[in-house]
């Protein structure tokens, strides 16, 4: 995604969009919204949109300190044009003419806490904002950040079934940072190339619902049983890892924001009309008995085109998704729970 952007030219995006395969006058016009944009992850993810050569409008909004981030990220010399918002009264003027809006707002994980422990905060939040969105950019694909995901997601649903705006193929929950840690670990382990690798990673978006396909992974290695186990764990754990090492400083920001980034640009090339673009993530589904599920995703000009099979499965696989069910469907109904209070 980003080798494109970071050309050294008189013109690099237009470099960038040649690269592409695109004339620059052929590529649309997409405005994306990040809502959440001065927080932690917020900030990264601002910059990397802003690199993104698919991007005609950057539209930044948080409670506070939004005119300085999109001050400094507006003097980067590529497409996009960006315009800061700040507080409610200017929410509705960030959302119009929406085709992409990013949600990383909320509190971030601390030592100790669950990612349980941020639904009441966060769930509040993402409510206000899905009722914004259904109001004034109801066509719009919304990438869900903010955590929980497996219970934001259907609170987003309800509030936009509520609204009469619901379109399940334009619901996503960003999964991504799960596969980016399974490409990553995976990679150290059986020692190929990081960027030749691709792991699938189903379920959900915290602890045990949490399932990379290992047996699925490529190019295939052979790792021995307890070392899939230990991977699996790992990228089960990863959010915990990055929040123990920074000591109670923070969480996992940077590494979040590059995952969401790449997530959106999946997104935006299949707004586009680019072919087979397969991404994990969070959505409505029937390929288990529940509602919503992660899995591969093919994604097009309406969003969701095809939710896929998740494909043969290892024993230690099939046992981890039918761990995994019970608590993701809690996390579910809690979510459902909140939104029709």
């Amino acid at each position: 995604m980003f080798r494109s952007m970071l050309v050294r030219s008189s013109s690099p995006v237009k470099q960038a969009l040649l690269r592409r395969g695109f004339a620059s006058e052929s590529v649309p016009h997409r405005k994306v919204v990040i809502l959440g944009a001065a927080g932690g992850i917020g900030q990264p993810l601002s910059l990397l949109m802003k690199l993104n050569p698919l991007i005609s409008s950057l539209s930044l909004y948080d409670i506070a300190n939004t005119p300085g981030v999109a001050a400094d990220v507006g003097h980067i010399n590529t497409r996009s044009e960006v315009c800061g918002y700040m507080g409610d009264d200017d929410l509705g003027k960030a959302l119009e003419g929406a085709d992409l809006v990013i949600i990383p707002a909320g509190v971030p994980r601390k030592p100790g806490m669950t990612r349980d422990d941020l639904f009441n905060i966060n769930a509040g939040i993402v409510k206000n904002l899905s009722i914004a969105i259904a109001k004034y950019c109801p066509q719009a694909l919304v990438n869900m950040i903010s955590n929980p995901v497996n219970s934001t997601v259907p609170i987003a649903a309800e509030i936009f079934k509520k609204a009469g705006t619901y379109d399940e193929k334009k619901l996503f929950g960003v999964t991504t940072l799960d596969v980016v840690r399974a490409k990553t670990f995976y990679a150290g382990k059986a020692n190929v190339p990081v960027a030749e690798v691709n792991v699938p990673v189903v379920g959900g978006h915290a602890g045990i619902t949490i399932l990379p396909l290992f047996s699925q992974a490529s190019p295939q290695a052979n790792l021995s049983d307890d070392l899939i186990k230990a991977l699996t764990k790992r990228t089960q754990d990863g959010g915990t890892e990055v929040v123990e090492a920074k000591a109670g400083k923070g969480s996992a920001t940077l590494s979040m924001a590059y995952a969401g980034a790449l997530f959106a640009d999946a997104c935006l090339k299949g707004l586009n009309g680019v072919p087979d673009v397969v991404e994990c993530s969070f959505v409505q589904s029937t390929i288990t008995e529940l509602p919503f599920f992660a899995s591969k995703v093919r994604l097009g000009k309406n969003g969701v085109e095809e939710v896929l099979d998740l494909g043969p499965l290892s024993d230690f696989e099939k046992e981890g998704l039918e761990a995994l069910k019970a608590e993701l469907k809690s996390s579910i109904d809690k979510g459902i729970k909140f939104a029709n209070q």
